[in-house]
């Protein structure tokens, strides 16, 4: 380890580019994504789906992360002395799977696509984490904030944008434009991120897998660790049981047309820009409990009140206060599975949260789409509400303060 006077600080022009260029990343992705889902009543009527059928489509691409995610983290930790290419690749990877998505005459490859870019952010996802945390320990909350806020810059633009483009472009030619940005920037990542940040490695650095694997059996056996990953995945299931239904309703109940789409889902997102930095800086300064139990809390609130007001000008400003915590806890999570693990595994640890989660929230699309085309909006966000509430009881008795130790 570097002793501690030498641990940078987040601070100094190098150190706000490197966080910038990682976050620009992070928002290619999320652009993608959230402006596929704008298109997604486009892709019903392309396919002929039902709601079920939509649902099917988040459904894979949160199995696709999850079983990425275990190895994701073990390989990102094998490969951190070659974190720029691994990046890069990443970056790549997402790129080829809009393009694919663009280019799918059939509604398999569409999934293929849809899987391509899962896998592809998983691993981003696991490596930018680990890499920012290892190096600006002191202010991880922080600094995974502001690399959220990428990708909240691309929740909210990604859907308005796509809208008007709707007006001009196909869907396909829309995903496919998308695709090539990606690919055109994992270019300019590979040949300007190395010479912009060193990390300083060690020793320490080399990983001994024996060891390694060991760890992450102790992981297994932490209850803190099952806790966050039970906490992630019923986040999990909530966002993405809201990302499939809300633009059914805007289409199915409310007529709204393809801006006006992807201005209300802009809306859910934008705020968080606000927030999530602000949260973070919180959460290092005051504890991760302090922040998440509050928000969770007023996430379940929330939603439950979009039963009584889901039309007109309150929807839109319920949207937005939902909006305030949706995102913004995703990195404190992150931040907190950071701090019980150390630098070493960290990526590994990350990817065994990440899989718990995600085998939860994966059937979340499918559920939510039987609720919706069964019950209805209303009865959707109960189930938000039930989840949230659910996550936010969870998180108040668990001993966010322990750390298990590295061999």
């Amino acid at each position: 380890m570097s002793p501690k006077s030498d641990i940078p600080k987040f601070g100094g022009s190098q150190a706000w580019i490197f966080v910038c260029l990682l976050a620009s990343g992070h928002t290619l992705y999320h652009w993608v994504v959230q402006g596929f889902i704008v298109v997604l009543p486009e892709v019903q009527s392309h396919f002929l789906l039902n709601s079920v059928g939509v649902g099917l489509i988040l459904m894979v691409r949160e199995a696709s992360t999850g079983l990425v995610s275990l190895p994701g983290g073990i390989l990102s930790d094998a490969l951190k002395q070659h974190w720029a290419y691994f990046l890069t690749i990443c970056i790549g990877g997402f790129g080829a799977g809009a393009v694919l998505l663009g280019a799918s005459p059939a509604f398999p490859l569409l999934l293929t696509g849809i899987a391509i870019i899962a896998a592809s952010h998983s691993f981003w996802h696991l490596s930018a984490a680990s890499t920012l945390s290892r190096s600006f320990p002191n202010d991880r909350g922080t600094v995974l904030s502001f690399h959220g806020i990428g990708g909240s810059i691309g929740d909210a633009a990604g859907p308005f944008v796509t809208g008007l483009l709707l007006y001009i472009l196909g869907w396909q030619k829309i995903l496919s434009f998308y695709g090539i940005i990606a690919i055109a920037f994992a270019v300019v990542f590979l040949f300007s991120i190395s010479k912009i940040w060193q990390l300083r490695e060690s020793k320490r650095d080399q990983i001994n897998y024996g060891n390694h694997i060991g760890t992450i059996l102790r992981a297994l056996r932490q209850p803190v660790i099952w806790g966050i990953s039970t906490v992630k995945g019923l986040r999990g299931m909530s966002l993405v049981a809201l990302l499939t239904i809300l633009p059914l309703y805007f289409y199915d109940e409310l007529s709204m047309g393809p801006s006006a789409r992807g201005l209300h889902i802009g809306l859910l997102i934008v705020i968080g820009i606000i927030t999530k930095p602000l949260a973070g800086y919180l959460s290092d300064r005051f504890g991760r409990k302090q922040i998440l139990v509050p928000g969770l809390i007023w996430s379940s609130l929330i939603a439950l009140s979009l039963v009584v007001f889901s039309q007109g000008i309150l929807l839109g400003v319920l949207i937005v206060f939902l909006g305030v915590f949706l995102y913004p806890d995703q990195p404190i999570l992150t931040a907190a599975t950071l701090d019980i693990a150390g630098e070493n595994i960290s990526s590994s640890v990350l990817g065994v949260t990440a899989t718990i989660g995600l085998i939860m929230s994966t059937m979340s699309p499918i559920i939510a789409g039987v609720i919706y085309q069964n019950f209805g909006f209303d009865m959707v966000m109960i189930y938000l509400g039930i989840l949230f509430a659910i996550a936010a009881a969870i998180t108040l008795i668990l001993p966010l303060n322990v750390n298990f130790t590295e061999t």
